[in-house]
């Protein structure tokens, strides 16, 4: 019941956060700021991590250029 509580205040915090950070910035310079960016609650999504031979393949994916 605590955790919920916190959960609900942190909701309504966040929003109000999200509305202050958006009402000052520079649309030209960036995103809008959401209420999940000031959630520590708010559920994100894993980080894709990869390993050995994934890790090699996708970085020279991204940055070797095929000479053909």
């Amino acid at each position: 019941m605590v955790e919920g509580r916190g959960k609900f205040e942190w909701s309504q915090t966040a929003s109000l956060m999200a509305l202050a950070a958006n009402l000052v910035r520079d649309p030209k310079k960036g995103k809008a700021a959401s209420p999940a960016d000031f959630n520590p609650f708010a559920q994100r999504p894993p980080k894709p991590v990869l390993k050995g031979k994934e890790m090699l393949a996708a970085l020279k994916a991204a940055f070797v250029r095929d000479r053909k």
